[in-house]
């Protein structure tokens, strides 16, 4: 069995790392630069950098900040936040990123995912799917989870992968913030019914909450935010009692 995989994910905001509930109330949580350097150094596995704003303001991700946490670690990180074409893809992984993220625009442009993968290799591509439980389901969501798609996530995860997809970061914004737990039953699903590995995101805020992802929710990595940036938990902290609970990681 591979290695459960335990990533810090930086929210990036105008340069600052910001984290808040259900995507909103945003507060101060950082230099991004600082917490990736802090992050190496624990020993996380790998890290996501997320440009929260870009699409919702139609920027693209902050390629100076990229650059400087390419220089400042030597774990593979992941960059997502309005990238909508294989040549904004290309300057991030030129700048330093290791894989790009892709989300709203893989909903708009389902083609891009193959774009991608044909380019860069599907090991370099990832789509978040933003997903909100409501009335029909776990649906995804966009725009900072203003916007329903009308599309089921566990649908859409396996269009994913069979676009090209190398991976799927799986956030729930009904538990993101809360630290109330991940959301085992979507995050469950949607890693039986895919044959690439599955990030949890959203809602990790105690100990148990990772050991029951991976032995619950069959994740292949567990992505959490507010807990590291302010030191409710340590990366080494969850590694060890991880350990303990005889879930395979990497030390």
């Amino acid at each position: 069995m591979l290695a459960k995989r335990i990533i810090p994910c930086l929210d990036v905001k105008d340069g600052r790392t910001v984290k808040g509930i259900n995507f909103s109330n945003l507060t101060d949580a950082g230099d991004p630069v600082e917490l990736a350097k802090r992050y190496y150094n624990e020993s996380a596995d790998e890290l996501v950098l997320l440009d929260i704003s870009a699409t919702l303001e139609g920027r693209e991700t902050f390629v100076d900040t990229i650059i400087n946490v390419a220089k400042a670690i030597a774990i593979p990180f992941t960059v997502g936040g309005g990238i909508s074409s294989v040549q904004q893809a290309e300057r991030l992984l030129k700048a330093g990123a290791d894989k790009v993220s892709i989300n709203t625009a893989a909903i708009q442009n389902p083609r891009l995912i193959g774009e991608l993968a044909e380019r860069f290799g599907s090991q370099c591509v990832v789509v978040a799917i933003d997903t909100k439980l409501t009335a029909k389901g776990w649906e995804v969501v966009t725009h900072a989870g203003t916007q329903q798609t009308g599309i089921m996530a566990d649908k859409w995860a396996k269009t994913c992968e069979m676009l090209g997809a190398g991976e799927i970061l799986l956030t729930s914004f009904t538990s993101d913030g809360t630290q109330q737990g991940f959301a085992i039953d979507i995050t469950r699903e949607i890693s039986q019914t895919v044959n690439i590995p599955v990030i949890a995101s959203g809602g990790a805020g105690m100990l148990d909450h990772f050991a029951e992802v991976f032995i619950k929710g069959k994740a292949d990595a567990a992505l959490a935010a507010g807990i590291f940036h302010y030191g409710m938990l340590t990366v080494k902290q969850v590694k060890e009692y991880l350990l303990k609970q005889n879930i395979n990681v990497r030390n």
